[in-house]
């Protein structure tokens, strides 16, 4: 099977949160592991503002995740904006409890994409139709 790791799974496991095992297991059960730019963005962009990373701290550590796990980047283009803007306009903050933000917008995009299942952290994606 193929995953993609939304930025709130991948902060809990960098950072070792109380769920950070039952996380890295679902990740290891799958063959294929995606990311994107905006996910890693994200991820390194949450280290720094939640756990005070410096950004070169959050940056090696989102890379040497990256690595270890063996992700391969996904594109970002017109597919997955037109998906985005989908998920914006039915699950986005202000129109839907989800409440999506933009960066999740683009992670429910690349797994819609990539037919990929989607890791994540919090209540945000149960409340769509990926689960």
């Amino acid at each position: 099977m193929t995953i993609f790791a939304d930025a709130s799974a991948l902060i809990a496991i960098i950072t070792g949160e109380s769920d950070a095992d039952i996380l890295a297991n679902t990740l290891e059960a799958n063959d294929a592991r995606l990311c994107s730019a905006v996910s890693v963005w994200e991820t390194m962009a949450g280290l720094r503002r939640s756990y005070s990373f410096s950004v070169a701290e959050a940056r090696s550590q989102v890379e040497l995740f990256l690595d270890a796990g063996g992700f391969r980047f996904v594109n970002i283009g017109e597919r997955e904006w037109e998906i985005a803007a989908e998920a914006f306009a039915t699950y986005g903050k202000g129109r839907h409890p989800a409440a999506l933000n933009m960066g999740d917008c683009f992670a429910y995009a690349c797994a819609r994409s990539y037919q990929a299942k989607l890791l994540y952290k919090g209540d945000d994606f149960g409340q769509t139709d990926l689960v």
